[in-house]
């Protein structure tokens, strides 16, 4: 369930909205640790009903297909062999984050710094987290899962689906398998604009 800008909702609140965790991120980040902290601090059987409500291995729907492909920039995070984290923002024009499948999602990977931190880490293990933000509306949305890479031209329909980029060569494509996501409370969310935002708002 997406909140609406500026809520602050509990999540007893957003059982009885009907809105849940979805099954399946529950079961990826929700471990036995995550289980004993909520059971500590007193969230554990709300968000047990919330698990046990949610709709289990659902697809993107509208909602979260339109918030995807309308965003410019992500964070994405992988892990290192011996189990640094390690954080990349990923930016470019609106839709280079491309909706490929009811769970699947692809971006191009351009010519850059040659570090390939990121290219390493999924080369060995291939799990990833993703936070999408809108400052402006106050919403994120959280996505895990499973990433590989492919070559240019191996796979031509993933490939027909992705904004190009001018004067720019792309190296290999990310393509994500999501295993969950969910939408966060905007509580803590600063507003941020950018140019162009608050340009069109000056001219209105």
């Amino acid at each position: 369930m997406k909140l609406p800008p500026n809520s602050v909702i509990s999540s007893e609140a957003i059982l009885l909205l009907g809105g849940a965790v979805g099954c399946s991120f529950a079961k990826v980040l929700f471990s036995e640790p995550v289980k004993k902290f909520q059971q500590q601090h007193g969230s554990r059987a709300t968000y047990q009903r919330m698990t046990d409500a949610g709709v289990g291995e659902q697809p993107f729907g509208p909602e979260e297909i339109e918030f995807i492909q309308s965003r410019d920039s992500f964070y994405f995070a992988t892990v290192t062999p011996d189990g640094w984290p390690y954080i990349q923002h990923r930016g470019g024009p609106i839709g280079f984050l491309s909706v490929t499948g009811g769970r699947s999602l692809a971006f191009a990977d351009y010519a850059g710094n040659k570090q390939y931190i990121t290219a390493g880490n999924l080369s060995a293990t291939d799990r990833f987290a993703m936070f999408m933000m809108d400052y402006p509306s106050q919403t994120r949305l959280k996505i895990v899962g499973h990433a590989r890479m492919i070559e240019p031209g191996e796979d031509p329909r993933i490939e027909a689906l992705l904004i190009p980029q001018p004067n720019a060569r792309i190296e290999r494509i990310f393509v994500l398998n999501a295993e969950g996501f969910d939408w966060n409370c905007s509580q803590h969310i600063t507003p941020r604009y950018t140019r162009e935002e608050l340009e069109a708002a000056m001219v209105n």
